[in-house]
């Protein structure tokens, strides 16, 4: 039984997944917007977005340390109030028009979500300790909800013909609240090493966790699959606009089909998880994955290319919130291995798509994206590494990489040695 403050914590982890994805999709939307309110380039819009990759690197690389130090509390604080601010920068920086200053909005977005997400994910790995249930798709779904939501909400403002500047800062406004009501249910302490015993398992888990070989695999799966997803979230709507011949209306409604299945893929992922186990269903989003960007890049029809994109966000779904389950329960030292491959992640999912506006410009957005189709293909011959065994939880029940039927099922045989 779940007492009542762990399902208050679980439901802000919710709300705390559910405001950068729909911060994140807003901007998303109206990049055709942006880019031509700011008279740049394809190429140029990369060097815009690189804000986003140095941002999302400081965020990145001090998040383990600061989640160390203070615990996963403070720094969701931290990030939030940086995604916050980021909207309202990058909106004025559209309307002055300034480029630089939509780059410094997208670096703090980028801090923001990269120290913030990791300490979210970091306390959602702890609760799926402390409940013995599969939360983490889930909590990312909360995130693909967000994109959903603000997608929709981009598409009408773009539509309409809405100012970018009055919609995020409206978006600014709705994230404020959530932050004020949600933090409170988050308690203080998770992920810390305050003892001098915890401290020092910390200090001699690290060298040992960058050599563990199968962590850095399932860190390959989720470097694959953010990317992904990553790429989609910078490059969709312009990818569907300048690639294929959609209107910028179109092209952000494209995006929300994408994070619709996303969702989709998300939410439904614990029956499919606890039905063929991790492995297998990483496999399965890899393929998916694959077969809708191969679409998308090589067809040109703007019709097949919209549907493909389905695939491309079911495929993309499970990976991210898959691989750092089995992070969590892959080793001692929980903190350090879901920040290890949270990490990794992020970075993939935040630095690695802007990079693909350099080869935009010389090559289009399509040819670009082979890059990722390249990554994805990769996660299929990897997968077999997220099948980390977790521990029978109570009730008898196999979550996560067991499945409960089918040819890998545990026999009874199985069920006794656990």
């Amino acid at each position: 039984m779940i007492d009542r403050a762990v399902r208050r914590r679980r439901q802000a982890l919710y709300l705390f997944f559910f405001l950068p994805g729909i911060s994140m999709s807003s901007w998303v939307t109206r990049t055709p917007d942006v880019r031509d309110q700011l008279g740049v380039s394809t190429g140029q819009m990369g060097l815009v977005l690189f804000g986003l990759s140095v941002g999302s690197m400081g965020g990145i690389l001090c998040s383990g340390r600061l989640v160390s130090r203070f615990g996963t509390r403070p720094v969701i604080a931290l990030g939030t109030v940086l995604i916050i601010a980021s909207m309202a920068v990058i909106g004025g920086g559209g309307s002055l028009p300034s480029a630089p200053l939509v780059a410094a909005g997208l670096c703090l977005f980028g801090a923001g979500m990269g120290a913030g997400e990791v300490a979210v994910n970091v306390d959602g790995a702890d609760v799926e300790r402390l409940t013995e249930t599969t939360v983490l798709p889930t909590l990312h779904g909360c995130f693909s909800l967000g994109t959903v939501i603000g997608g929709l909400a981009g598409m009408i403002a773009t539509a309409v013909g809405f100012p970018v500047i009055w919609h995020l800062v409206a978006v600014a406004a709705v994230s404020a609240g959530i932050l004020v009501y949600a933090l409170r249910a988050v308690p203080a302490g998770i992920g810390t090493s305050d003892t001098p015993r915890a401290a020092g398992a910390a200090q001699h888990a690290g060298p040992a966790v960058w050599r563990d070989r199968k962590l850095l695999l399932i860190g390959g799966i989720v470097l694959a699959m953010a990317l992904a997803e990553g790429a989609a979230n910078d490059w969709l709507p312009l990818l569907m606009v300048d690639g294929h011949g959609l209107d910028a209306a179109l092209g952000s409604l494209v995006f929300v089909g994408f994070a619709a299945a996303m969702t989709v893929g998300r939410f439904s992922g614990t029956f499919f998880l606890n039905r063929f186990g991790r492995a297998t269903v990483v496999r399965a989003s890899a393929v998916s994955g694959a077969i809708g960007l191969v679409l998308v890049i090589f067809s040109d029809s703007a019709v097949v290319a919209a549907a493909a994109v389905l695939f491309w966000g079911l495929g993309a779904s499970l990976g991210f919130p898959v691989a750092l389950s089995a992070a969590g329960d892959s080793g001692p030292d929980q903190t350090a291995r879901v920040s290890l491959v949270a990490t990794i992640g992020y970075v993939a999912f935040l630095v690695g798509p802007p990079s693909l506006g350099f080869l935009g410009d010389h090559y289009g957005l399509r040819s670009a994206m082979v890059v990722v189709l390249v990554f994805v293909a990769a996660a299929i011959a990897i997968a077999p590494a997220a099948g980390t065994r977790a521990p029978a939880v109570a009730g008898g029940g196999y979550p996560q990489d067991t499945p409960s039927s089918g040819p890998d099922a545990p026999t009874s045989a199985d069920r006794e040695l656990q």
